[in-house]
């Protein structure tokens, strides 16, 4: 746009009355004066709360007067005794556990040690077929007369 131009454009204005205005003295809605509809309980003495204390005030005086005494057990400690393991049964499960891990551990490094047989491969196995049975010394040669050279 040339500097002409520019400088004899008018700017127009926007409008005051077609701004969005809303002012908070003119504001006549009417659901900001709703009365509270809440309805509350009445506050008596007969609440369920007066009713829960005395409740728990009645059965505290219960459980006092049918507890055991102090000399006698208690249903708890009864029940825990009917169903106690005693110790020496408890040393014959833990022994025999042992003995059995023990026995476990050693299949286990059996296993994890056990290695394949060597095998020795020999350049030239015809050399077995070639010895003179003669001149031997007595004891310093194997029984070769059953073996069999394979892979040839």
């Amino acid at each position: 746009m040339s500097l002409l131009r520019a400088a004899t454009v008018r700017h127009r204005q926007a409008l005051v009355s077609a701004l969005p205005r809303r002012n908070a003295s003119t504001h006549h809605d009417e659901h900001h004066h709703q009365e509270d509809n809440t309805v509350y309980p009445q506050e008596t003495w007969a609440n369920k709360v007066w009713f829960s204390w005395a409740f728990a005030g009645l059965a505290a005086a219960a459980f006092y007067k049918f507890a055991p005494s102090p000399e006698e057990d208690s249903y708890l400690k009864r029940l825990l005794d009917h169903y106690h393991i005693p110790r020496e049964v408890w040393e014959k499960i833990n022994l025999k556990h042992a003995t059995m891990e023990a026995q476990a551990s050693q299949g286990t490094l059996l296993v994890a040690s056990a290695q394949k047989p060597p095998v020795y491969r020999y350049r030239f196995p015809q050399r077995f077929e070639q010895s003179s049975p003669h001149l031997q010394p007595v004891g310093m040669s194997a029984d070769l007369s059953d073996l069999v050279v394979k892979g040839v």
